[in-house]
């Protein structure tokens, strides 16, 4: 007995295989429209033809504007590393300064600011953003505590449930806040600059803290 087709030979998958150029491309555009004409002026016509691609290729990726403005803005944040300076004070300073050149760029701080905007009264696209960019992004987060573990500057995780009340997945979840939470307000709310002598102190505070809870 042969499975696939009648001569034996394997059935193949229907549909074209995604492109990862034309993926570039796609989100590519809809961050340019967005820069030129906001989340309101913004068609998933108009990014097919800024991206030179059919609209019907947009929608076999993407359900509507909503997912694909949440993914191009999730592809810049995945451009964010944390390389290993030697302390957990030179890590962290390092991502908070990457951390503000990328919302420094227009197209990711006009995207985000949009997403954001719209999440408000939209459930649904808040928990993409938690899913596509928060939680994504948390992992920065988990390596700088590993990394800090080893070197000495942390202590190694204990119980799941801390003295202080405090178990790691919070702890996770509140430095990721603070980091992300100061750096925003900063660049978008109150329009200040992220210097190198701005992360330092930001981060010699948040070390403190970090040092009580321990």
């Amino acid at each position: 007995m042969h499975n696939g087709t009648p001569n034996g030979t394997s059935a193949k998958k229907t549909g074209r295989p995604r492109s990862a150029d034309a993926d570039h491309a796609i989100l590519e555009a809809t961050r340019a429209a967005l820069v030129e004409l906001g989340w309101g002026g913004l068609t998933m016509g108009d990014v097919a033809t800024r991206a030179g691609v059919a609209k019907t290729t947009l929608y076999r990726r993407w359900a509507g504007k909503n997912e694909l403005v949440v993914d191009a803005v999730a592809v810049l944040f995945d451009e964010l590393e944390l390389p290993d300076r030697g302390s957990l004070q030179a890590d962290i300073e390092d991502v908070v300064l990457q951390f503000a050149a990328l919302l420094a760029r227009p197209e990711a701080r006009t995207a985000l600011m949009a997403v954001v905007a719209e999440s408000t009264h939209d459930e649904a696209l808040r928990q993409r953003i938690r899913e596509a960019i928060v939680d994504r992004q948390k992992c920065l987060v988990v390596l700088g505590r590993r990394r800090a573990q080893e070197r000495g500057e942390l202590p190694p995780d204990g119980p799941p449930l801390g003295p202080d009340g405090t178990d790691t997945a919070t702890q996770i979840d509140l430095i990721f806040d603070v980091i992300a939470g100061a750096v925003v307000h900063r660049t978008l709310v109150s329009g200040e600059p992220v210097d190198a002598t701005w992360a330092r102190t930001f981060t010699t505070l948040l070390l403190g803290g970090l040092a009580a809870i321990r």
